[in-house]
């Protein structure tokens, strides 16, 4: 018996190609990097995150209050975005499939087995917080769900969401009455002055021996993996992406609903303090990931003629792929002590303010380029090197 079902055919309309998607894509990708930007920029970069080194959010100063709103805004959000999009894409390439007559999951295990090898790359080489392992794996057990039935489909979707809250529950329990040691809110200097001064080959080994710990967070967030997917697969078929009557009011929905409880609990797990991060970035964000869908899809639909911005944006969420990574490269060139070092030559005295131009000028960059890559070539980089790879 053969380990693949054909899937049903679905209906006509699913053949278009939603523009909010792109759009939506863009938004998530360059949110992605407001939360990384700081990754990046803190001492010991993406070890340092571990050991306390991106400080808690605060609101004394004005310096303070902008830097802590600009993280509230992105942290988790856009990364759940991102997500819930992801799930959505699984769904239009089975319907794909589904057109062709293809089995499935079929080829698309090549496909996700491709992402998980892009995603080593681009951890060992580039950044410590990649997504794209985690992507990879958690696509292939919804890739394996979407021959199952609806029911099935919500079952797991709901146990997940049940399994990831107790988790995390669990764990803020753990860390809020643990006995904080007074030092143990300090990076080591070692680390410090490896990505401040230390060789490239030094951050790539450093990366090797600490794999473990430092891809614990796709591991934990698994079951929130699978329920964001699970997520996005429901809304494509609902038709939240979708430009006609039914898509306006589902977004209205999602706008209501996702900012009005998105944003009071993301405000009161930021002010309850550090030991509340876990809830705030893995249980509240994807509220306001829901309802940024609304919001974006709300502004999208008032635009009578697609601007600069709007052009960047499904430009850069046509290239999603290549944008993720090049922006950690650029990240990488521009705080690391291997490019311009500035992390530790701007330090403090600039602090946040250097952080945030930064992640505006990368922005920039992608919008402008992604927009001039896709007038000459029909696809990324990245993407192209993924299809020619497939196709072999």
């Amino acid at each position: 018996m053969t380990d693949t079902l054909r899937a049903p055919s679905p209906p006509p309309a699913a053949a278009h190609r939603l523009a909010l998607l792109d759009v939506l894509r863009g938004a998530a990708i360059l949110g992605t990097l407001m939360t990384n930007v700081w990754v990046f920029t803190a001492p010991g970069a993406e070890w340092g995150v571990l050991q306390g080194g991106l400080d808690a959010l605060s609101f004394g100063s004005f310096p303070e209050a902008a830097e802590g709103l600009f993280r509230l805004v992105a942290d988790g959000k856009f990364l759940a975005l991102l997500t819930i999009l992801f799930g959505a894409g699984l769904a239009i390439q089975y319907e794909s499939a589904a057109r062709r007559g293809q089995p499935w999951p079929g080829r698309y295990r090549w496909r996700a087995l491709f992402l998980f090898a892009e995603g080593t790359v681009h951890f060992v080489l580039v950044f410590a917080w990649d997504v794209l392992m985690g992507y990879a794996v958690t696509a292939l057990l919804v890739a394996w769900l979407l021959t199952r039935s609806e029911r099935a489909r919500r079952r797991v979707m709901w146990w997940a969401a049940g399994l990831h809250l107790t988790v995390t529950g669990l764990l803020t329990a753990a860390l809020a009455t643990a006995d904080n040691d007074p030092g143990s809110g300090t990076v080591s200097p070692r680390v410090v002055d490896l990505y401040a001064h230390g060789s490239w080959a030094d951050q790539i080994a450093f990366r090797l021996e600490n794999a473990i710990a430092l891809r614990l967070e796709p591991v934990f967030s698994f079951f929130l993996l699978v329920f964001l997917f699970l997520l996005g697969v429901r809304l494509f078929r609902a038709g939240a992406f979708g430009a006609d009557g039914t898509g306006r009011r589902l977004r209205a929905r999602m706008t209501g609903w996702g900012l009005g409880l998105g944003v009071p609990l993301n405000a009161a797990v930021a002010l309850a303090g550090a030991d509340y991060l876990l809830l705030g970035r893995y249980c509240a964000a994807p509220l306001m990931a829901v309802g940024y869908i609304g919001l974006i899809g709300a502004v999208v639909d008032r635009v009578r003629r697609p601007g600069p911005l709007t052009a960047g944006l499904a430009s850069v969420g046509r290239m999603a792929l290549s944008g993720y990574v090049l922006q950690n490269v650029l990240c990488v060139l521009a705080a690391y002590g291997i490019g311009l070092g500035l992390a530790a030559g701007l330090g403090a005295a600039w602090h946040p303010w250097w952080v945030m131009g930064l992640w505006a000028a990368v922005s920039a960059l992608l919008l402008v380029g992604s927009t001039l890559w896709l007038r000459r070539f029909a696809h990324g980089p990245l993407e192209a090197v993924q299809r020619w790879a497939l196709r072999r």
